[in-house]
């Protein structure tokens, strides 16, 4: 036999091992499916599985948590209604293609001269904002 097939040969067998043993559940030997579900029940504690599963409509706290993209819950996902483009102001608001959310309101950086190319960016007094540049001419 060459020593590529050999190597396939073991390749499949190892595949075909590795297969059967994860779809199975060696503790009541029956042949079922390890779903997320499964894993989770063996591997993470009550509380994470619990977190895992929640959503911002039945536990508005998980806004709160540090790692949280923001404090306000929109359609089940936390969001921050000052700078999300899609919840602006409030949730669904949508600003259009062009505009960014500042502060909770839909911008064109291109030409707000309070958000000139961006979010609090302000162009000098008396002057104004052309294609995200303060004072361009």
């Amino acid at each position: 036999m060459s020593p590529l097939l050999h190597f396939l040969f073991i390749l499949f067998a190892v595949a075909a091992v590795v297969n059967t043993s994860a779809t199975t559940d060696p503790s009541d030997g029956s042949d079922e499916d390890f779903g997320l579900d499964t894993l989770s029940r063996r591997f993470l504690p009550e509380q994470s599985r619990v977190l895992a599963t929640a959503t911002c409509d039945k536990y508005p706290q998980l806004c709160r948590v540090k790692s949280s993209p923001g404090p306000d819950c929109c359609r089940k996902a936390c969001t921050n209604i000052k700078t999300d483009r899609l919840n602006c102001g409030m949730c669904g608001h949508k600003c259009r293609v062009y505009e960014i959310c500042c502060k909770g309101y839909c911008v064109n950086p291109m030409f707000d001269k309070r958000n000139c190319n961006g979010c609090n960016i302000k162009c000098k007094k008396g002057g104004y904002c052309i294609y995200g540049m303060c004072d361009y001419a």
